[in-house]
């Protein structure tokens, strides 16, 4: 039972990291890591299973991923068709196709690389898939820890409920994605109003940007008071930019009306994630909650925001990125030497 030592222990650590502050990154790469070691382990005693274990673990590490990798670049391509019909054809919303034609783009080149012959690109194509192993293996934890963070139910009386701002229509009007997002923090309120608590200040947050007519806020705040939210209990924060300042400005408001405060913060489930380590790296005592999305729009979001938490541990990333090149490049040149 050594063999499972281990994953044990990382998955202790992956539970005292959860403990400590459900928040982190790190959380993720220890569930990541976890999940390797384990199934590792299981394939070091798959000679003292039974026949049907045997053959269900092999299926699962080698089988499934290989199956799952090709069904997965079927599905972003179709899902790019789909995001250009619905949305548009702006970069962004492309970058589910391109990831679909670049898992394709890299089983081309595994598979017609060896028949060159040649020394230098099997080398060269080894250290890219090194590379790519590294990133995909990165983005198995983001996704996996994400959807296990969006499943956090809010427990106990908030002070604030804050609901961060996006894009409107026509410079004024709110938009669906939005909506369910102010719908997620009406939720909120409604259910601490039910347990006879006080109610929490719905505080919404966005500025003003240069194609809108009013703040982001004012659009929120209006939206919710339509909706039958009494104003007294909506406070706009009007003067953010991004996902970091709607922390920063939110927090300054909250810090001002309470100092000990306790809040949650609302935005999309595909943002839920890196918008709650937004929360920690600013000091929001408070947790955040994913409202729904449309389905279509959720790989094309989510990549998206891999792509900004692969970026801002770009430090870390990028460093283990050009050591596994160097290793690459060694190796490469090792092997054309020696043929």
């Amino acid at each position: 039972m050594a063999v499972f030592l281990l994953p044990a222990l990382l998955f202790l650590a992956f539970c005292a990291g959860v403990f400590r502050d459900r928040r982190r990154f790190s959380n993720a790469v220890l569930l990541g890591l976890t999940f390797i070691s384990l199934s590792a382990a299981l394939l070091f005693k798959v000679a003292a299973l039974p026949a049907w274990a045997a053959l269900t673990i092999l299926a699962l590490a080698f089988a499934a991923p290989a199956v799952g990798t090709v069904v997965i670049g079927g599905l972003l391509i179709a899902n790019g068709v789909t995001m250009i019909r619905k949305e548009g054809r702006s970069p962004r919303n492309l970058l589910s196709m391109l990831a679909g034609l670049g898992i394709f783009g890299m089983i081309a080149l595994l598979i017609a690389v060896p028949f060159s012959g040649s020394a230098l690109l099997n080398g060269m194509a080894a250290t890219l898939t090194l590379v790519v192993a590294y990133v995909a293996f990165i983005f198995v934890c983001f996704l996996g820890y994400a959807f296990l963070y969006g499943r956090i139910k809010v427990r106990g009386d908030v002070d604030h409920v804050v609901m961060l701002g996006s894009g409107l229509i026509g410079g004024d009007r709110v938009p669906p994605l939005l909506a369910s997002r102010l719908r997620k923090g009406r939720q909120i309120y409604e259910a601490q109003l039910a347990r006879g608590s006080r109610p929490p200040v719905l505080l919404t947050s966005g500025g003003k940007g240069s194609d809108e007519r009013v703040s982001e806020a004012r659009a929120m705040a209006d939206w919710l008071i339509a909706e039958g939210v009494p104003a007294e209990h909506v406070q706009l924060e009007e003067n953010s930019r991004t996902t970091e300042e709607n922390m920063l400005f939110s927090k300054g408001i909250m810090l001002a009306a309470k100092p000990g405060y306790r809040c949650v913060v609302v935005t999309n489930n595909f943002h839920a994630f890196r918008a709650a380590m937004l929360a920690r790296k600013t000091g929001v005592n408070g947790q955040v909650v994913g409202s729904p999305t449309a389905r279509y729009f959720l790989p094309s979001a989510t990549l998206r925001e891999f792509v900004a938490v692969f970026w801002e541990h770009r430090v870390v990333n990028l460093s283990i990125c050009g050591v596994l090149v160097a290793i690459g490049a060694v190796a490469t040149l090792s092997a054309v030497a020696y043929f």
